[in-house]
């Protein structure tokens, strides 16, 4: 009845009840001008607003017209993908935005990138750009707790995730073997002698370094070697904290005659204090992830290589699969790591 607040879904041909905008407007509170607008991904709608709507044409099934409507006018396509990854600062980033472009532009798809700078917030606000521009498809490093901002758009926007796995939607995901290769770099460390490790670590909230961490963990204790009696330090973001940590660390009691850095930035860190200190050739060190001139320096850098380049192309092959209509379950798609012994982690303890 009218004035009565509830919703005045319809009935299609087939007697099945469609929600309209009208209850989607009922729903999230607002008007259905707001509602179409929101649909339509007209611009002048603040994000908490298209969130609430969105959520409520989420809850009421309304996402599959929804998305066919926002996404896929008269079958038009843009021939191209939006790409958002953490850090350009990341040489890995770099490497992954490289091959994936390769693969796409072989089939004439252009990619369109941005950098969240490792920040939550500018997640959802750089998606939701890309999805104004009606990029034909996503794929992304996820930083936010939750992706499920795109769960409205599930079914008519291919999605595919890189490095990390997402929370809160179902998507292709294409990732290292993270906790595999963290432990290998701790074998190999102990292999070599060493029971003072040291473990640096990145941003602990994100799901790569979690994974790392329980990895060289892990390892520890099936070699018999207390966790407790390794200082773990955890939470350093970028190239100067790494440095500042490695110099109190090693300048400290008890110095460790072994590091695992688990990340390429904090790795770098590493070595300048270790060149710094010329502790370079005595104190081991093993870092994840591969970077240009690795074994350049001295001596050269023992590291878990991430091929970040199969990582790029393996995302860009998903991409193109959902994009010509695969609809096969998602799943995950884990790319091995490897160990590239090139001299400092094969350093002896003294």
């Amino acid at each position: 009845m009218p004035g009565s607040g509830r919703p005045e879904s319809t009935m299609d041909g087939g007697g099945v009840v469609r929600p309209t905008m009208r209850d989607i407007a009922l729903l999230a509170g607002v008007g259905i001008k707001t509602v179409s607008r929101v649909i339509n991904d007209e611009p002048y709608v603040s994000a908490a607003t298209r969130q609430k709507v969105l959520g409520a044409a989420h809850q009421l099934n309304y996402q599959l017209d929804m998305a066919a409507r926002s996404l896929r006018r008269a079958g038009q396509q843009t021939q191209s993908i939006g790409l958002l990854l953490p850090s350009v600062a990341n040489p890995f980033h770099g490497q992954i935005h490289r091959a994936l472009g390769d693969v796409l532009a072989a089939h004439g798809i252009a990619v369109m990138a941005a950098s969240m700078d490792d920040d939550a917030d500018r997640e959802q606000a750089i998606a939701t750009s890309f999805l104004r521009r009606r990029v034909d498809g996503l794929v992304l490093t996820p930083i936010a707790t939750s992706q499920g901002y795109l769960a409205p758009y599930s079914g008519a926007l291919p999605t595919v995730f890189i490095d990390r796995e997402p929370h809160g939607i179902d998507a292709d995901a294409v990732v290292s073997d993270n906790a595999v290769g963290a432990a290998t770099a701790a074998a190999h460390l102990i292999s070599q002698g060493h029971t003072k490790l040291a473990y640096f670590g990145g941003r602990a909230d994100i799901q790569t370094a979690r994974e790392r961490r329980r990895g060289f963990g892990e390892e520890l204790g099936r070699a018999g070697i207390s966790v407790a009696s390794i200082p773990f330090l955890d939470g350093l973001q970028g190239e100067d904290s790494a440095y500042i940590a490695t110099r109190n660390l090693l300048t400290g009691a008890a110095p460790p005659t072994a590091i695992f850095s688990a990340q390429i930035l904090v790795t770098w860190g590493v070595m300048r204090a270790l060149k710094d200190l010329r502790l370079n050739r005595t104190v081991a060190l093993v870092g994840f992830g591969d970077f240009t001139l690795s074994n350049l320096t001295n001596p050269g850098t023992t590291v878990i290589a991430q091929r970040p380049e199969h990582l790029g192309r393996l995302a860009a092959e998903r991409i193109l699969a959902r994009m010509n209509g695969d609809r096969q379950e998602p799943r995950t798609y884990i790319v091995p790591t490897q160990l590239l012994p090139m001299g400092s982690g094969e350093l002896p303890p003294p």
